[in-house]
């Protein structure tokens, strides 16, 4: 395992224990305390990775209130100054799905979405910001949308015809449910398309009643046709995830992943993680607490989601596995996920090299013994990475492996 130059990091909010998988909103929005009170990578909560077109890497961190961007040329050995997103702190959304969004378009343009904490009812406003022209700064960040509703768990992704897709948790229709004095279940998935140029004009609504609290997994099946995965609400208060694929960036149908009957009335505050392969296989990593099974679960369609295998167990669960992540690249698929064992936190990682089918056993490449971040996989050509951030060691991009 090649680990580059540990970063300083002196907090993060989210702590791996079985009180973290079901945690309430009054307890994820509050902040851990810390004894660091800076806006650096050093003081980061969370850290989402970016590889450019020139094989560069971002990152998009938040910390004590700030959102900023940060390059490095190095693979994360060193990086440049940041560039402050927000001109002030602001309170940030500190739920522990919700994290900075970043993704950088061919021409090198920057586009960064965070989200606001705002008013009662943990509801949240999504913001928009784009590198100025010459990168070294950004335009003044934007809202999303001019709907006054709430926006949470934004996911960013780069189609590969170079617009910039963005899907969100929204509750326009909730509001307007209550308004009109009908009953609503849940939130709706959102989405709208941009380029580095242009706002994000246009937001719809995809689907309605989904889960209100869960990150959302985004992969590509081709130019204009992103794949979303996310918790959905089902008859019965059962929340389950489905995936739909869009088509010409239009929803289409709505499939179920899988059958585990997880009904609670609360937020698992656990989202999925979705990747599609070069063959078009989808890859699908989450977490449940049904009654048809417990625990971290990987399945595979190759059918463009309309059905998935039978979900495959992953981790110990004797050690709260948690915060699956799952990529495909090139011929070879990979998975991450957190386990601890009530001293030590450890990331895991395993291979697949015929897309899927079957798979090497779990290898820590990670541990500490403090806090920490999620884990996030990412990839620069035939190389792939863990991403990862945590109180004791700080920021860390560690190579994991090459695909053939």
């Amino acid at each position: 395992m090649a680990t580059v130059r540990i970063l300083g990091l002196a907090a993060l909010l989210v702590v791996s224990s079985a009180q973290a998988q079901q945690h309430d909103h009054a307890a994820m929005m509050a902040a851990a305390p810390s004894s660091c009170k800076e806006a650096t990578l050093a003081c980061a909560d969370k850290v989402t990775p970016f590889f450019a077109a020139d094989s560069s890497l971002w990152v998009a961190w938040s910390a004590n209130g700030r959102v900023a961007v940060q390059h490095s040329k190095d693979q994360g050995h060193t990086f440049d100054a940041p560039m402050f997103v927000n001109p002030q702190a602001e309170k940030l959304d500190a739920g522990a799905d919700s994290r900075p969004q970043i993704v950088v378009d061919g021409a090198g343009k920057i586009v960064v979405a965070y989200t606001l904490a705002v008013g009662a009812d943990f509801a949240g406003k999504v913001m928009i910001a784009r590198s100025s022209a010459d990168r070294k700064d950004f335009d003044p960040p934007k809202p999303l949308t001019k709907n006054t509703a709430s926006q949470r768990f934004v996911a960013f992704a780069l189609d590969p015809s170079g617009e910039v897709f963005a899907t969100w948790i929204d509750k326009r229709n909730l509001v307007a449910a209550a308004m009109a004095k009908q009953k609503y279940e849940g939130a709706a998935l959102a989405f709208a398309w941009s380029n580095a140029e242009k706002d994000f004009a246009v937001t719809r609504i995809a689907q309605d009643n989904t889960c209100e609290c869960c990150r959302i997994g985004v992969a590509f099946a081709g130019p204009h046709k992103p794949v979303v995965m996310w918790r959905n609400m089902y008859p019965g208060g059962v929340r389950d995830h489905a995936v739909m694929t869009f088509g010409d960036s239009k929803p289409g149908p709505v499939y179920r992943v899988a059958v585990d009957d997880w009904k609670i009335d609360a937020c698992p505050h656990q989202g999925p993680s979705l990747s599609v392969g070069a063959g078009g296989t989808y890859h699908a990593s989450w977490f449940t607490d049904g009654r048809a099974r417990q625990g971290l679960f990987y399945a595979r369609s190759t059918d463009g989601g309309r059905s998935f295998s039978t979900p495959m167990a992953v981790g110990d669960n004797t050690r709260q596995p948690t915060r699956p992540f799952v990529l495909a690249n090139g011929g070879s698929v990979w998975m991450a996920w957190k386990e601890f064992d009530g001293e030590e936190s450890v990331v895991n990682i395993m291979q697949s090299r015929d897309d899927g089918v079957t798979w090497s056993k779990p290898k820590v490449h990670a541990r500490t013994t403090d806090a920490s971040d999620h884990p996030l996989l990412t990839a620069k050509n035939a190389d792939v990475y863990l991403s990862w951030a945590t109180l004791k060691e700080g920021y860390r991009l560690m190579t994991v492996g090459n695909t053939p």
